[in-house]
């Protein structure tokens, strides 16, 4: 390789003999010869080189004339920048110092203004005082009245009404002062920079906008009293941004820690929001705690305790049933808010001895005529007022076995029972039911010994059957009151009346009408143009319209209030039955109804009640084992089940009727009420029970025509009843049709096997002599081998000779063949017997 140079005086490069293998894929490879290039050193030219390649040094090599002016071009211009960016940053450092200077000088400026007014304003108030002083001490020296045109004069008045300039000025000046700097550490906020050149503008009066502008001048504080200015809190927000700017940032506020109410359930957002705290925020730190909901799903206590001691809050447990506290029933100790109210009388009895037709004796009324069966199968509420002006309340029980729960309510109740016993009946079970609700109660009883007009009448009997149930009466000696009375001739009601007062007067009944109602549901039912009707005894308070009240797990507004004479009243005190109108569902008898205060609580009642309701069905079956369901299911096999669909018009006869259902069946078969509830039968009914396999049941209701035309359709069938009896009797019936039916054996003949036959084609025939009774060919039979029954079937052939016959009487020869079974042997002895089927009843 030559070392000569080239024309530009640099060395050509160099090959060194280094051999490089190279590998590529499938096995291939090149040798290629690697090439090293020698650094390259810059340095300037030597002064007499003259730019010739012979003055190069071996060592490294020259930049050009022309490379080296364009090198020191460029770090001139580079050097120039830096000196102008430098001076441009120094001078923007400069202007925002200046600015910053200038702002606190408006600042300051302004509260030197401010001062001074409030200064001035206080001067020109002593002058305005002294002169008002003067004039008052030369106005009393003459012995002058001050008219009433000189009095705004003393009272400072306004600029716009003052009549002396000097005052006006004092007068705005020292309002101006009072509202814009009542403290000395108030600092009106001034205008940013670019908004300085931006002034407000003078409006119509001559005052100035303040409610856009901070900054108070001399004007504004002693001209402008007129217009509107910004508040305190504004002037204060407006210095706040002011101050975060001047700082540069945003300034830290101080967390606050907070008392978070955590129910037994809670959605995100619902407990972000009583912590104050991000939606976003608490979401993260339930995510990072390994848990992923939304804001709209609910988290549990335990979860939401967590979060909250996570963000430093202390949790505070409330209980759901912590929304029943406002139910909480006053106080009424307090002998001021007592008053007197009427007394509330249950008529309770037997059915048939008599109740509704002594209540319509008192009442003057015939409330008998329309029941149906001649019996009372509802609870009735009236309110009567005697002639002597005292108010009574009277509840009517049905007699009926069925109606135990509504005996059971109506003595709970109440403050009186009154026991009707028909004095040509005695004692009898239901009578010993009224009784024992009375004791449970612990109410007060008074006996009204019925249908004395009746020969054979004896009220001996009645009162000494009574001692055997600890009821002991006046005319033994006891303290029970009884009365002899008649429904049909009066005879005794004005005694009846007198002794129902004289207990009332002695239990001393008060309550106070001003707190709010609380009442019992006596009754309620579904009408088709009113919608859910309660009956309902107020008991504490008094209901009015319009008021909000929660009953049970329904809840509601006070529509209406209907008294037991059917005429609307705008309140009902305490003692007084009413019919409720209003629910927006049908409640269950025997709840208690209370009002309150808005209807957001009574919904929450409401929805909390139903959600504790739906829990306990769902227990009710959640603690049974695997062997007991698989008991329960072998035992269900061997129970036949009769389904019903009952609707009834009222609460009260529906719980009565499913009660009576329930106690119809034995171990074979039962009855199940697949739906009962209040109303009229609908489509809805009707596919329950297509799907079932049930027939309806109406008590005292009808199907609607889309309802019978479904029926009709889908072959359901559907009974009306209007007697408890009738129902009760019908279900019983048809629970009855499902037993097995009971087999009775009868024995009437033996005949003992003599010979045996073997006949090709038939089989084996026993050749027999019948020794008691007669053998028929449609009998059943048992082969008996030793006085064992080895065989029991049916007989195949019975011949006498070599004819068929149908029977054989005692003494005589035959042949006889068994279906089935041919093992039969000399000596055997065969038991012929008849079977016949006898229905079973429940």
């Amino acid at each position: 390789m030559s070392d000569t140079t080239n024309n530009d005086g640099k060395k050509p490069l160099g090959l060194r003999g280094a051999t490089v293998r190279q590998k590529f894929s499938h096995g291939r490879t090149k040798n290629v010869v690697v090439e090293r290039k020698n650094k390259r050193v810059f340095t300037p030219k030597p002064a007499g080189s003259g730019g010739k390649p012979g003055g190069q040094k071996a060592a490294g090599s020259y930049l050009s004339d022309v490379e080296m002016a364009r090198r020191k071009k460029a770090l001139e211009a580079a050097r120039a920048m830096e000196t102008e960016r430098a001076a441009k940053e120094l001078a923007q450092s400069e202007a925002r110092e200046g600015e910053r200077v200038k702002r606190r000088a408006e600042k300051d400026a302004a509260v030197r203004e401010v001062e001074e007014a409030k200064i001035r304003a206080e001067r020109l108030a002593e002058e305005a005082k002294e002169k008002a002083e003067a004039e008052a001490a030369e106005t009393k020296a003459n012995k002058k009245s001050v008219s009433g045109a000189a009095r705004p004069k003393l009272r400072t008045p306004t600029p716009a009404n003052a009549a002396d300039p000097a005052e006006a000025q004092v007068a705005g000046a020292r309002a101006e002062a009072g509202r814009v700097a009542p403290n000395k550490n108030l600092k009106p906020a001034a205008k940013p920079a670019d908004d300085r050149n931006k002034q407000t503008r003078n409006t119509k009066g001559g005052g100035n906008d303040r409610r856009r502008s901070g900054k108070l001048t001399i004007n504004q504080a002693l001209g402008g009293g007129g217009n509107r200015q910004r508040s305190m809190a504004a002037i204060k927000r407006r210095q706040a941004r002011d101050k975060r700017k001047m700082m540069g940032g945003p300034i830290e506020h101080e967390k606050v820690y907070r008392d978070v109410q955590v129910p037994d359930a809670i959605t995100v957002q619902e407990l972000a929001n009583r912590m104050t705290e991000r939606v976003a925020e608490v979401v993260k730190a339930l995510m990072n705690n390994g848990i992923m909901a939304t804001q709209n799903q609910t988290i549990d206590h335990e979860t939401a305790q967590l979060i909250v001691e996570e963000f430093g809050h202390k949790v505070v447990r409330v209980s759901d049933a912590a929304v029943e506290d406002i139910l909480a029933s006053e106080s009424e100790a307090d002998e001021v808010n007592l008053q007197t109210r009427p007394p509330v009388i249950t008529i309770m009895g037997h059915v048939d001895h008599g109740k509704t037709s002594l209540l319509d004796a008192i009442r003057k009324t015939n409330v008998v005529k329309g029941e149906a069966g001649g019996i009372t199968q509802h609870i009735g509420a009236y309110q009567i007022k005697l002639d002597s002006g005292e108010v009574m309340s009277f509840l009517d029980t049905p007699g009926h076995a069925a109606f135990t729960s509504m005996r059971s309510r109506g003595a709970q109740v109440t403050d009186i029972v009154v026991l009707v016993v028909a004095a040509d009946d005695s004692v009898m079970p239901q009578t010993i039911e009224a009784i024992n609700h009375a004791h449970a109660a612990e109410v007060p009883l008074i006996v009204a010994i019925n249908k004395m007009d009746r020969e054979g009448a004896d009220a001996t009997r009645v009162r000494t059957e009574l001692l055997q149930h600890n009821v002991v009466v006046e005319a033994m000696s006891g303290d029970v009151l009884d009365v002899e009375v008649s429904a049909i001739t009066g005879q005794g009601l004005d005694k009846l009346l007198e002794n129902i007062a004289l207990q009332a007067e002695l239990l001393e009944l008060k309550a106070n009408p001003d707190r709010p109602a609380e009442g019992a549901v006596i009754e309620a039912k579904l009408d088709v143009g009113r919608g859910p009707v309660a009956t309902v005894l107020v008991q504490k308070g008094t209901l009015k319209r319009g008021d909000i009240f929660v009953v049970g797990e329904q809840w509601g507004k006070v529509r209406a209030l209907i008294d037991d004479q059917g005429n609307r009243i705008e309140e009902a005190g305490p003692s007084v039955p009413v019919e409720v109108l209003g629910l927006n569902g049908s409640p269950e008898a025997g709840d208690v109804l209370n009002v309150v205060p808005d209807e957001a609580r009574a919904r929450e009642i409401a929805e909390y009640r139903a959600h504790v309701a739906k829990d306990k069905k769902a227990a009710a079956g959640a603690g049974v084992s695997l062997d007991q369901l698989l008991a329960n299911a072998k035992a269900d096999q061997s129970v036949s089940e009769l389904p019903i669909v009952l609707k009834a018009d009222v609460q009260g006869s529906a719980e009565a009727i499913v009660q009576a259902c329930e106690k119809i069946g034995n171990d074979e078969v039962r009855v199940r009420v697949l739906h009962s509830g209040v109303g009229a039968i609908t489509e809805s009914d009707v596919t329950l029970a297509e799907a079932s396999g049930a027939p309806i049941i109406g008590f005292n209701v009808r199907a609607n025509s889309q309802a019978r035309n479904t029926a009709n359709q889908k072959g359901v069938e559907i009974r009306y009843y209007s007697i408890i009896y009738d129902l009760v009797d019908d279900i019983k019936a048809a629970a009855s049709g499902l037993l097995s039916p009971e087999v009775k054996e009868t024995f009437i003949g033996y005949a003992k096997i003599k010979e045996v036959f073997k006949i090709t084609g038939t089989g084996k025939i026993a050749g027999c002599e019948v020794t008691e009774g007669v053998a028929r060919r449609s009998a059943g039979v048992r082969l008996l081998r030793d006085n064992v029954v080895i065989h029991e079937g049916k007989l195949k052939t019975l011949k006498r000779h070599k004819d068929e016959v149908k029977e054989v009487q005692s003494g005589q020869e035959c042949g006889m063949a068994f279906e089935n079974y041919e093992d039969i042997r000399a000596d055997d002895v065969i038991e012929i017997f008849t079977t016949e089927e006898l229905e079973r009843s429940l």
